[in-house]
């Protein structure tokens, strides 16, 4: 059985010329999780790979515009960040964006840590939008977009069928939802949040970043679909922002 891991995933425009994000979004990282080094990648075969000049390394390997992996060197309580771009045709507003993903223990330092890391690692990427999620709940919540034989998706517990990326007009447009959410500015507005008349509840752990942007958590403890109050939090969520998921009428 693999083990537990929060996934954070922030969506965040495509990566220039010299473009220094990825050793920001490092040290950012490094930043909010007390003790981490991420001074090492991984080889094709699995070994760890010191970086005796990471930040010299990481400016010089950005891989067909993306950002190459690398991790803390623990494989006990592995820790890894990396991103890629997703082309045009399969993204969002058929803009080519950078996907940053970064994955780590579900263990009580890691939830602690969870909404400052997303903070940091969303804002140093510029991102429109982002979430970190358990992954047996990301499980679920991607059968959302994935197409079965018969047709368009069907996925688990009630939860609405989304449309796939390159669907959605904008990249602003959030995908989906995850427990923790990093709405930028433009999102926010785009969502029409917050309304303080619609937002109460949502608004009682959400916090506003120093770019303009949201930090919604929709639980206090990691979302988990197999408690009922949970899901029914999910499903309500999804309801409020009908734009999540390409689901608002045109």
């Amino acid at each position: 059985m693999a083990t537990p891991r929060l996934l954070l995933i922030a969506h965040a425009p495509t990566l220039l010329t010299d473009d220094d994000r990825p050793l920001v979004m490092t040290r950012a990282m490094e930043q909010a999780m007390p003790g981490l080094k991420l001074a090492w990648s991984i080889s094709d075969e699995g070994q760890f790979i010191p970086l005796a000049r990471r930040d010299a390394w990481l400016a010089r390997e950005q891989p067909d515009r993306g950002m190459p992996l690398l991790c803390n060197g623990d494989e006990r309580h592995l820790v890894t960040l990396t991103g890629w771009e997703s082309p045009a045709g399969v993204s969002a507003g058929r803009q080519a964006q950078l996907q940053v993903h970064a994955k780590w223990h579900v263990d009580a330092a890691g939830i602690t840590v969870a909404t400052a890391v997303l903070s940091a690692v969303a804002e140093a990427a510029r991102a429109f939008w982002g979430h970190v999620t358990p992954s047996g709940t990301a499980s679920d919540i991607a059968l959302q977009t994935s197409p079965t034989l018969g047709g368009p998706p069907k996925p688990p517990r009630g939860l609405p069928a989304l449309k796939l990326p390159e669907t959605l007009r904008a990249p602003e447009i959030p995908q989906h939802l995850g427990w923790l959410n990093y709405w930028s500015a433009a999102t926010a507005r785009l969502l029409g949040f917050p309304d303080p008349s619609r937002d109460a509840e949502l608004l009682t752990r959400s916090r506003r970043m120093a770019s303009g942007g949201w930090l919604v958590p929709l639980t206090d403890a990691p979302l988990d679909l197999d408690d009922p109050a949970h899901l029914d939090v999910l499903l309500r969520a999804y309801a409020r922002f009908p734009e999540i998921g390409g689901r608002a009428a045109p």
